[in-house]
């Protein structure tokens, strides 16, 4: 018996029907892509709480700088250690300063650690190749230094734009 054409089967699928005519008529989906968003950089963790439900709490003075919203995923990076992780956001006091990884989170960022907060997108292609993200630079007590749109720029004596950066 022959096999029937991908197209034919997909139109009996419940749904399926559907599905092949959309992509006859317009043709598959437009590609996304997961761009840089914005990141708080190097920020100073200022507790750590194993024992509290998982999360990330963020000064919200730093949130609103960095165009992030609570709940939102973020990536982590532990400058200290190495260690790379993901989380949601909760809102902390505004002007408190406070970075606080909560929950097993806490196991990767002690109190005193660097890390790197960073938010991504995903948007179309033209998007994309205009899209300028927002970094925030921090002091030690997590107060905003600058607010800027260089991934690469560094601020203070402590680090350096990368040497292949253009």
């Amino acid at each position: 018996m022959p096999r029937a054409e991908p197209v034919a089967r997909a139109r009996r699928l419940p749904h399926g029907g559907r599905i092949v005519e959309r992509l006859i008529r317009k043709g598959p989906a437009p590609m996304r892509r997961t761009m840089f968003k914005s990141k708080i950089h190097r920020a100073t963790v200022t507790h750590s709480a194993l024992h509290y439900v998982g999360s990330l709490t963020v000064d919200l003075d730093l949130l609103d700088a960095a165009d992030l919203l609570p709940g939102e995923l973020v990536s982590i990076v532990n400058v200290n250690n190495g260690a790379r992780f993901e989380t949601y956001l909760i809102a902390g006091e505004r002007g408190s300063g406070v970075i606080g990884v909560n929950g097993a989170a806490a196991r990767m960022a002690h109190e005193g650690d660097l890390v790197i907060i960073i938010s991504y997108a995903q948007m179309g292609d033209k998007k994309a190749r205009a899209y300028v993200p927002t970094v925030v630079h921090v002091d030690a007590r997590n107060h905003i230094l600058a607010v800027g749109s260089d991934p690469a720029e560094a601020l203070g004596d402590d680090v350096e734009r990368p040497p292949s950066a253009v």
